[in-house]
């Protein structure tokens, strides 16, 4: 490790006792998550919905673990789909896998937004399958593309309640390759008051970061990227980056 690493690291960690710190980005999530800030950015001209910061650290992810399959749940305007088939396409410029695909399942691809990704120059490392992501079918087909490939990378956001996400981890957590990475985002929600979303079936007590709980209480071969939440701060995923370790 350079001295510039450590010296990182060691900022990173110090982020975590920073009581000031971990406030005020506390703060700032939930101050912007009523005017909808994460829906305010693009990828490649397509609406990506995260965080800045969130987007960086996938950017990070992608080019250290060099995935042969992304898998997503939750596609809406494709601005995600768009920024990990960039990226593929950006690790095969630099020596990664010239074949890697990123492969998108949502329960309602929207007939506007399934022709502007389908025209989207990225489209050719994309695939997507309607459904739901749950469905014993979908997952099967999910798996089957998954058979093989040496790195796996899963990404979970689509319906956020306890039962889904936890459904989705037993489902699509296997298919992810030692040292590689479940990303469960929204896990923010059970950091949030009760009254946050009062049009969604999800809440505190009932959330992605409650089936992250139950679903590592059952699972060591997976831990939390703890110094993943220092370094970001401001995130939607907090306790949400799963590591494969095991």
């Amino acid at each position: 490790m350079s001295s510039f690493d450590e010296e990182r690291a060691a900022r990173i960690a110090a982020n975590a006792r920073d009581a000031a710190l971990v406030r005020a980005a506390s703060d700032f999530m939930l101050a912007s998550t009523a005017p909808k800030y994460s829906y305010n950015f693009e990828w490649l001209g397509r609406p990506i919905i995260q965080y800045p910061q969130d987007i960086v650290a996938m950017q990070e992810l992608i080019f250290r673990i060099q995935p042969d399959l992304i898998v997503e749940t939750g596609i809406a305007h494709g601005g995600s789909l768009i920024f990990s088939a960039s990226m593929l396409e950006l690790n095969a410029l630099c020596g990664g896998p010239a074949d890697a695909r990123v492969l998108g399942i949502d329960i309602d691809i929207r007939a506007h937004n399934r022709a502007a990704i389908e025209a989207h120059p990225m489209m050719r490392r994309i695939d997507m399958i309607q459904g739901s992501s749950i469905d014993p079918a979908i997952v099967a087909q999910v798996a089957q593309a998954a058979s093989g490939k040496a790195r796996v990378l899963v990404c979970l956001d689509s319906n956020h309640t306890h039962a889904h996400v936890l459904a989705e981890l037993e489902a699509y957590a296997p298919l992810v390759t030692p040292g590689s990475y479940c990303v469960v985002f929204d896990t923010i929600i059970e950091r949030f008051p009760a009254e946050t979303y009062p049009d969604r079936p999800w809440g505190p007590g009932d959330n992605a970061m409650t089936a992250v709980d139950a679903y590592l209480a059952r699972h060591p071969e997976f831990e939390i990227d703890e110094a993943m939440d220092a370094k970001l701060m401001i995130s939607v995923a907090p306790r949400g980056y799963l590591k494969r370790v095991g």
